[in-house]
């Protein structure tokens, strides 16, 4: 369990390192440039990441292919939608505000999965709304569209999530990686051939291909991650993220958050922290799963 638990937190840290490149390519190059370039480099390394039982050329051969679309769909919105907050505002803030993610995933599991929520959760989600007030406290700072994208990437990650929980025991890893690398560099291409694309030169491509190298490397990490330790043992380390967005935002970016943004960071994460302790008794509250053709 311990070798799991040290995975995944090397696995978010790839993530946070990956985060900041992407960051430091801020106005060389379009959102969608950034997104095509380390999708390609992301996929050519997840390329030997194959199962022994599965084969890539299939990967397009889907169980439930809408669900599978929709899933595929959402990651690339979250994609653009992260080069664009990393590259706009500060890392502490971004991830901040995409911590809302498991708050959202309570929310909206009320609402799709029909599951019951105790008080405890729901406490949880105030006191992140709280945390990210803290951080970002809207009406004493200037709020930016990359503070909306940020916010945006949240509940498209809980959605994600909720999608994930239903093709989690239905569709091959192939499928699920495939289907959203093609779609990554299909849309990315467009987007960067309609905007104003430009080849990088030598230093820019080093530097897209370490980005892609991270995104790859924590992958393939939390993969093994999940083989060595329980789910709910390697979610919680997710947060370690935060720090990392402190340490790589002093280091390389100049960005120092005040005492009220280190707090509202610690709330963030808390509150977080609660909604994984209490995801044992969500587990025995499934009424209905829309995204399944029996009911549960």
């Amino acid at each position: 369990m311990t070798n799991g638990i040290l995975l995944a937190l090397i696995a978010y840290a790839s993530y946070s390192c990956g985060d900041a490149v992407v960051k430091s390519l801020g106005g060389q190059f379009t959102v969608f440039e950034i997104g095509f370039f380390s999708t390609l480099f992301a996929g050519c390394f997840l390329f030997f990441s194959r199962p022994a039982n599965e084969r890539w050329r299939d990967f397009w051969r889907t169980n439930r292919p809408w669900a599978v679309q929709a899933r595929a769909w959402a990651g690339i919105a979250s994609g653009v939608l992260s080069v664009y907050a990393f590259t706009t505002i500060p890392l502490a803030e971004v991830y901040a505000l995409v911590f809302l993610a498991p708050l959202c995933v309570t929310i909206l599991s009320t609402i799709i999965l029909k599951e019951k929520v105790g008080p405890w959760r729901w406490l949880a989600v105030v006191f992140g709304f709280a945390g990210v007030m803290l951080v970002v406290r809207p009406g004493f700072r200037e709020l930016q569209l990359g503070h909306l994208a940020a916010f945006t990437i949240a509940f498209l990650a809980a959605t994600n999530v909720i999608l994930m929980r239903s093709l989690a025991q239905e569709e091959k890893r192939t499928t699920m990686l495939g289907v959203l690398v093609g779609y990554g560099l299909l849309f990315n291409g467009i987007g960067a051939a309609a905007t104003s694309f430009t080849l990088p030169d030598a230093r820019q491509l080093v530097w897209l291909v370490i980005a892609g190298a991270f995104t790859a490397g924590g992958q393939l990490l939390q993969l093994l991650a999940a083989k060595y330790a329980p789910a709910n043992r390697v979610a919680p380390t997710h947060y370690s993220q935060i720090i990392w967005a402190v340490i790589l935002g002093a280091l390389f970016f100049q960005e120092y958050p005040d005492w009220l943004s280190l707090v509202g960071l610690a709330v963030v994460g808390g509150s977080g922290l609660l909604t994984m302790v209490r995801e044992e008794a969500r587990l025995g509250t499934v009424r209905w799963n829309p995204f399944s053709r029996t009911r549960l």
